[in-house]
């Protein structure tokens, strides 16, 4: 007879899943605001909990203190919270610039960390001799067995699908090849994904100050192509899960003189990459016109970079000026576009960082008063930075992996 509806096991696993994705969005909180938010008897919450306890998934960690002088009568509230050394995870990000690795806890609290930083003309299997040896070193330096690990996950951004020989089919990447090969040389569970998503969820799940009313967020990475995640209930939506690349075709200057080469006037690739800014000042870069950034580069055009072209900015070149106010006021165009058309409550922009002469904080403010200017001061205030650091970019593996093999399975084993 064919069976239909939930099982025991599955139910059990789903109320887990429930219970860790509570503790994970509002912290410390006790088993009967737990039971009110899921519609579950106090019993019922007891039974699951105290099995979480006793597998050391979650902890107890004190009374509930009341905020008031005169504490309210009858049972008292004991707070559990998630135990974050339960297991732990290691992360690995593959990038256009760097390959990162480290080791986190549950919370995102790092560890230890290796990174790589890379160029085009990095082989393949130098990228991967320094993942294997990195990840058996970060497990020997901090006395860790197998058993104590959760698992491997892997953010890969998407321009170096190529690189690493993964294969798409409409977008989406195929990691069947290099996912046999990591559990081969690791013995570990392994997560693969993009690392765009992966940094989106970090902002969410490794975030100190927990707001339970925080829901969705949109997530915006800057680099030679730019990439977008959407999120609602905090999961990516479908639809922009493996094509966060899509930004990069959307139109912020209908009236640019210049085409791309996917054939559209004024998109985003064209107009705020990396590529683009330096191609546009490149047109009249000389000791005339550009005196500052001439002597950063030493007269060199093909020495032309982001970094060099703030400093100038900071030195008040003016025609460098002018191409970067230009930049930040069509990405605050770009910012405002993405908000009205997503809705969401915080745009959060990660690796929007470009010279060591101008702080993030300095720059951030800049934008923020072109976004002001363009979308209003409402605008302005949902714009936030990324809360991963650029030497931590490994924690977009680590969420990965801990969402997938901890918090999707309600704490169960991996296996």
């Amino acid at each position: 007879m064919e069976q239909h509806g939930i099982s025991k096991l599955d139910l059990k696993r789903r109320n887990r899943m429930q219970v860790l994705k509570i503790l994970k969005q509002r912290g410390p909180t006790s088993r009967i605001d737990i039971a009110g938010m899921l519609e579950l008897t106090r019993a019922a919450v007891t039974i699951i909990t105290n099995e979480m306890i006793e597998q050391g998934i979650i902890q107890e960690i004190g009374e509930y203190k009341h905020v008031t002088e005169k504490a309210p009568r009858g049972r008292k509230k004991i707070l559990i919270d998630i135990n974050h050394h339960y297991k732990f995870a290691i992360g690995v990000t593959v990038e256009e610039d760097i390959v990162s690795i480290g080791l986190s806890t549950l919370a995102g609290d790092v560890l230890d960390k290796r990174n790589l930083a890379i160029t085009p003309a990095t082989e393949r299997r130098e990228m991967f001799e320094f993942v294997e040896k990195s990840v058996k070193d970060v497990m020997d330096d901090n006395c860790l067995e197998r058993e104590s690990i959760l698992g491997i996950g892997v953010g890969i951004f998407p321009t170096m699908y190529q690189k690493l020989e993964i294969e798409t089919n409409d977008g989406a990447p195929d990691y069947s090849k290099l996912r046999a090969y990591a559990l081969k040389k690791t013995k570990l569970p392994v997560v693969f994904d993009n690392s765009v998503k992966g940094t989106a969820m970090a902002n969410i799940d490794f975030l100190k100050n927990k707001d339970p009313n925080r829901r969705n967020i949109a997530f915006l990475q800057y680099g030679a192509t730019m990439h977008f995640v959407v999120t609602n209930l905090n999961d990516p939506i479908v639809s922009y899960d493996n094509r966060t690349g899509f930004v990069d075709k959307m139109i912020i200057d209908p009236n640019a003189s210049e085409r791309c080469a996917c054939g559209r006037r004024g998109c985003v690739e064209n107009e705020l990459t990396p590529q683009a800014i330096i191609r546009k000042i490149s047109t009249f870069y000389s000791k005339e016109d550009t005196p500052c950034l001439y002597r950063l580069t030493g007269g060199d055009p093909a020495a032309i970079t982001l970094e060099k072209l703030y400093a100038a900015y900071s030195e008040g070149d003016e025609n460098v000026t002018r191409v970067i106010d230009r930049t930040l006021e069509l990405t605050a165009v770009l910012l405002n576009n993405l908000y009205f058309s997503t809705n969401p409550q915080k745009i959060v922009l990660h690796h929007f960082r470009f010279s060591p002469e101008l702080s993030d904080d300095a720059f951030f403010a800049m934008l923020k008063n072109h976004v002001t200017a363009i979308g209003g001061s409402r605008v302005a205030a949902r714009i936030e930075q990324s809360i991963i650091e650029d030497k931590h970019r490994f924690l977009s593996g680590c969420a990965l992996v801990i969402r997938e093999l901890f918090f999707d399975k309600g704490g169960f084993d991996k296996s």
